[in-house]
């Protein structure tokens, strides 16, 4: 089931974080930020091993972060938070969800494939590695 993370959540969101992005994983207070935020959203699977975070501004969301602990993968998470995050972001007015993507995290395309993302857009060297950031769409209509 999946769920609004509470300030609760903080110390295992960012023990997530971390042990999916390494170096380029959120802080705590990044992380904290987004639960009290008026335009970000959290969303977690119940026993914390999958996580969501949107922005919604206007009719634009933006995916800002979405993980699922390797050991759960392959279950429906993504896709139930998916779920979640586009739901939410029509029923507060979006009309389209952005992305950015590296270029070389071929798992992250097809999930975002799947859920109906096109490239819009390309940033070259984006990443520390100096892999380029793809910029994806989708509507919400």
């Amino acid at each position: 089931m999946i769920r609004e993370a509470t300030p609760d959540d903080v110390p295992a969101l960012l023990a997530l974080e971390r042990a999916l992005f390494g170096a380029d994983a959120w802080s705590e207070a990044l992380i904290a930020s987004a639960l009290t935020s008026d335009h970000e959203h959290v969303w977690v699977s119940d026993d914390l091993t999958a996580y969501v975070v949107t922005m919604v501004a206007g009719d634009l969301a933006d995916l800002l972060r979405i993980g699922v602990a390797p050991a759960h993968r392959r279950r429906g998470l993504a896709g139930e938070l998916f779920a979640m995050a586009t739901g939410h972001a029509r029923s507060a007015g979006a009309v389209r969800m952005l992305l950015e993507v590296s270029e070389a995290n071929e798992a992250a395309l097809g999930l975002y494939a799947a859920e109906g993302f096109s490239r819009i857009d390309e940033r070259p060297g984006y990443y520390g590695d100096g892999s380029d950031a793809l910029v994806l769409s989708r509507a919400l209509g």
